[in-house]
């Protein structure tokens, strides 16, 4: 994926099917879809949504069997790296606390996720790039 290609909302809750799931058909994705999000978009959709992703190089097809087989083309890590990090550009100016600050505003962290903010407040990696 390039930096270009950051995800649709659409896109996202494909490749959050896919990485939740792995290579899937259409119809998998599509079934996924319908009971995850609720809005009932039709199978040809999905089918068009899979076939520009594959254009991005967002998902890859195999085309082996009859039903073709979707799978992510990009790690669920990077990309949700990539999308904070241009919410933390475009949003926040690159203020990272900012960030930190609204986000924990919105919804309160678990006690993991104290944790794990601790150990890199600890480790020095909250304040750097």
């Amino acid at each position: 994926m390039t930096t270009d290609a950051i995800p649709s909302e659409v896109e996202l809750a494909i490749l959050g099917v896919l990485w939740k799931r792995g290579p899937s058909t259409v119809r998998d994705v599509h079934e996924a879809l319908g009971r995850e999000d609720g809005k009932g978009a039709g199978y040809t959709t999905t089918l068009k949504q899979l076939q520009v992703m594959a254009a991005k190089g967002l998902v890859s097809r195999d085309e082996s069997a009859r039903s073709h087989v979707y799978a992510a083309s990009v790690a669920e890590a990077r990309t949700k790296r990539q999308l904070v990090k241009d919410l933390l550009d475009r949003v926040f100016g690159g203020a990272s606390g900012a960030l930190a600050v609204q986000a924990l505003s919105l919804k309160p962290a678990s006690k993991e996720e104290l944790d794990d903010l601790r150990r890199l407040l600890d480790e020095g990696k909250g304040g750097k790039s």
